[in-house]
């Protein structure tokens, strides 16, 4: 019994001694709850949309007002030409455009009858079906007003027009998320075990008697996956124009160079992570827990960012993923250029940037 005592006494000690081990062990599910309890659903809220109205009558505004009065909606703009709703959708700036047939209460009023056209962006395809069926339930809520108040069955025509997916396929969405987990996991994992295997395997011994500079090794690790993860990015781009249908309707050589920089991002962080640990096993939980979870809530490609509180929308801004999906809907589904996508593009060059210096200033040219 007392040698059982002290076998427990000791792991205890372990366990305690292991600093972060135990930072992981107890601060992973809290931080799990807090996401799970406030960033996951499936609900679409504050979408922001656009108004096209010609008529700006009584009914129109009403309408208008009910729309941006919902939890759901935000008016954010008003347009005077259906030119202006693809701009809209090619810069980002609403979900959904609704469009008020000219003349739209005095043909409502004489024939009982009248049109509006939900004009959505489907490169999301979940959120835009979702937006044009909210949508047309504030409409259809109107119109059973008026069926209450009137004798005359006035009857409010709904028309939607999925931009970029007409047809709905769930791939125009599924393929560029999965493309961005597998890309980040994957060549974040590879290089997470680059440098702490030399120190399990004791070969550090000889890099550090060498000529070699940190920021030498740093980049020798580094080029062999970044070979590897171009050599994923060429297969998934094949397979997902071949077998799954996704149109590359963007410049092919942009979507190269983008996703070289998201490969090259995710090495320079696997690189960082390498450094700061001590274990292949720590290591590589750091790289698949740590960025699978972020990854899946703030990159926007199963949860909209906007139904997130403030807070993790704040903290969405340093996941990398959230930048690369953007860029890899914009590029490919969208047909947008580089003046579309520029920003993102900073974003991840100056993040990468950032992680490859700190890989190489927390690189220890000594063994402890």
């Amino acid at each position: 019994m007392n040698t059982f005592l002290a076998f427990v006494i000791k792991e205890f000690r372990h366990v305690l001694r292991d600093r972060r081990s135990l930072i992981v062990v107890i601060g992973m599910p809290i931080i799990m709850l807090l996401l799970y309890g406030f960033a996951l659903s499936n609900e679409v809220k504050n979408s922001r949309i656009a108004i096209l109205d010609t008529s700006r009558d009584d009914v129109t505004r009403t309408l208008t007002e009910r729309l941006d009065a919902s939890r759901y909606f935000t008016v954010v703009q008003h347009i005077d030409r259906p030119e202006e709703a693809d701009a809209l959708f090619r810069q980002g700036k609403v979900r959904a455009v609704v469009v008020f047939q000219p003349m739209f209460q005095q043909t409502l009023l004489h024939t009982n009858a009248a049109s509006v056209q939900i004009l959505a962006d489907a490169s999301d395809t979940n959120t835009g079906n979702t937006v044009a069926f909210y949508i047309s339930n504030v409409l259809r809520a109107y119109q059973n007003e008026l069926l209450d108040q009137q004798k005359l069955p006035y009857h409010i025509n709904v028309e939607t027009q999925m931009a970029y997916n007409p047809q709905l396929k769930s791939a125009f969405n599924f393929v560029p998320g999965v493309m961005v987990l597998i890309l980040i996991l994957l060549c974040s994992m590879l290089t997470a075990v680059a440098i702490v295997k030399e120190k399990e395997m004791g070969t550090m011994e000889l890099i550090l008697v060498s000529p070699v500079r940190p920021w030498m090794m740093i980049v020798a690790k580094a080029l062999p996956f970044l070979v590897v993860g171009l050599l994923n990015v060429a297969v998934i781009l094949i397979m997902a124009y071949t077998i799954l249908g996704l149109p590359l309707r963007g410049s092919l050589l942009l979507l190269i160079a983008e996703c070289g920089l998201f490969v090259l991002l995710a090495l320079s962080l696997g690189l960082f992570i390498s450094t700061r640990t001590n274990s292949q096993q720590v290591a590589l939980f750091i790289s698949l827990v740590g960025l699978m979870l972020p990854s899946l809530v703030f990159s926007g490609f199963m949860f909209p960012l906007e139904n997130m509180p403030k807070p993790l929308q704040v903290v969405s801004n340093i996941v990398p993923t959230k930048y690369f999906f953007s860029i890899l809907k914009s590029v490919m589904i969208k047909g947008l250029g580089f003046s579309y996508v520029w920003k993102e593009t900073l974003i991840m060059a100056t993040m990468t940037l950032v992680l490859m210096l700190l890989a190489i200033r927390s690189f220890k040219i000594r063994l402890q």
